[in-house]
C-alpha cells in the first residue's frame, strides 16, 4: 500500500527552465527542450533556504532528420552534433540509441546532455526562491563530454560536498566538486572509476574518516547458490578515505539485493546518509523488473554510527516511496516513463525530513517524511 505524506509536491518541472541560459545553445544550431529536470541534489544553506542542484536533460527536438540521428556532445571547440546513419543504430529508447554490430562492448550515444542547475527553496522546500542561472554546472573537459548527471550534496565540517556522475566516452565515473556558500562549485576531479556511481558522501566522519556509498556497475556478473538468499548483480559497497580524494572500498559486500516478493534485479544509494541519535540514515532505490527501464522505488536502512558496516534496520519489504501519478497529472503530456521515483537528498527539518526526488525522470519533488514513520527514536 502506498504512503501518503502531507507534503507531497512536485516543486520543479521542465517548464520552469529557460533555455535562454541553456549552455548548448550558444553552439548548437538546432532546436532544443527540456526532456527532464529532475534528481535534485538537497542541501541548506548558510541563509536557512534550502538547495537543490537539478539535473537539467536538454534534448533535440528532432534527433532524426532524414536517414540519420544525431547526438550531442561537449568539445573543446564547443557543443558538437555528431551524425550517424539510422541503418547502424537501435533507436528504441528515446534518451539514446546503441550501435548495432559484433562489438566487444555496448556502445551508446545520447540525443540529450545533462547539466547541473541550481535553484534555491524556502527552508520548507515548498516555495522556489531563485533560480541561480549564473551558476550553473556544465560539462568543461573531455570526462563530461556526454553530461555531468544526478548530484549529491554533503554538508561535511562545516563545507559542502557534491558528487556528480561524469559521462564520457573515455569513462562513467564520480567527479567531486567543493563549496564554501553551496553555490558557487569548484571541481576537484574524479574520484571513483569506470562505471563506480550513485557515489554518497556520510554527513559527518567516522573515527575521523570519511565514509562513502559506491555502486559499482558492470555488464558481467556471477551465479549466485541456488540456496543463496541473494540475486546476482550490483551491490551498494562502502568506502573509506582519509581525503574524500583517495578511497578503499572495504573487503565486504554492503547491501545486496534480496529474494522476495519482487524480483530486484539492481539496487542503488539514494541520498547521502544523515547521522541520528540512533545511527546513520539512509535511503536507497531498489528496482523490480519490468519493461526495459523496471519499477523504482525508495526504502530505507539504519547503520551503526560507529561501524557504518553493521545494518540496525533494513526495511526492504515496504516502500518508503513510490512513483505518484496525481503528481504529473498536469504534465502527462510530457510523461516518456512511468513507475519511476528516484530519491537524491535529504534535509534534518525537526520533527520531520525533508526529501527530494526525482519523479518520472521529469520533475523534482519534495516529500516531508514524518521521524515517526521511521519506527525508532532519532
Amino acid at each position: 500500500m502506498m504512503m501518503n505524506f502531507n507534503t507531497d509536491i512536485l516543486i520543479f518541472k521542465p517548464q520552469d527552465v529557460d533555455l535562454a541560459y541553456s549552455p548548448l545553445r550558444k553552439d548548437i544550431n538546432a532546436e532544443t527542450f527540456v526532456l527532464g529536470a529532475f534528481n535534485p541534489g538537497l542541501t541548506s544553506l548558510p541563509n536557512g533556504n534550502l538547495l537543490i542542484m537539478v539535473r537539467v536533460a536538454e534534448a533535440l527536438k528532432k534527433p532524426i532528420v532524414q536517414n540519420n540521428i544525431r547526438s550531442v556532445r561537449w568539445s573543446e571547440s564547443g557543443y558538437v552534433l555528431d551524425v550517424w546513419p539510422l541503418a547502424e543504430v537501435n533507436t528504441e529508447d528515446p534518451r539514446k540509441f546503441t550501435f548495432k554490430g559484433d562489438l566487444a562492448v555496448h556502445i551508446m550515444a545520447l540525443t540529450s546532455l545533462s547539466w547541473l542547475l541550481p535553484v534555491e527553496l524556502d527552508a520548507e522546500g515548498k516555495r522556489i526562491i531563485k533560480i541561480h542561472y549564473n551558476k550553473i554546472i556544465s560539462p568543461d573537459r573531455s570526462s563530461q563530454e556526454y553530461g555531468i548527471e544526478d548530484a549529491r550534496i554533503s554538508l561535511i565540517d562545516g563545507r559542502y560536498y557534491l558528487t556528480t556522475c561524469t559521462v564520457s566516452s573515455e569513462r562513467h565515473a564520480t567527479a567531486l566538486y567543493s563549496s564554501e556558500n553551496g553555490l558557487d562549485y569548484t571541481f576537484e576531479g574524479i574520484i571513483l572509476d569506470h562505471q563506480n556511481k550513485d557515489m554518497l558522501l556520510f554527513e559527518g566522519k567516522v573515527d575521523n574518516k570519511y565514509y562513502a556509498l559506491t555502486r559499482p556497475l558492470g555488464s558481467l556478473y556471477f551465479q549466485t547458490g541456488k540456496h543463496s538468499p541473494y540475486y546476482p548483480g550490483p551491490t551498494i559497497n562502502l568506502a573509506i578515505s582519509p581525503d574524500l580524494l583517495h578511497w578503499k572500498p572495504t573487503d565486504e559486500a554492503f547491501i545486496r539485493p534480496e529474494k522476495g516478493n519482487l524480483k530486484i534485479n539492481r539496487i542503488g544509494g539514494g541520498t547521502p546518509p544523515v547521522l541520528t541519535g540512533k545511527g546513520w540514515l539512509m535511503l536507497y532505490h531498489a528496482v523490480e523488473a519490468k519493461g526495459k527501464v523496471g519499477i523504482y522505488r525508495t526504502y530505507w536502512a539504519l547503520m551503526d554510527k560507529d561501524n557504518p558496516h553493521n545494518i540496525l534496520k533494513i526495511e526492504d519489504k515496504e516502500p518508503l516511496l513510490e512513483s505518484k501519478p496525481e503528481l504529473t497529472e498536469d504534465i502527462k503530456d510530457q510523461i516518456y516513463l512511468n513507475d519511476v521515483v528516484f530519491t537524491t537528498g535529504i534535509v534534518d527539518a525537526g520533527d520531520h525530513f525533508i526529501v527530494a526526488s526525482g519523479e518520472l525522470d521529469l520533475a523534482c519533488r519534495i516529500t516531508h517524511i514524518p521521524k515517526e514513520i521511521f519506527n525508532f527514536v532519532l
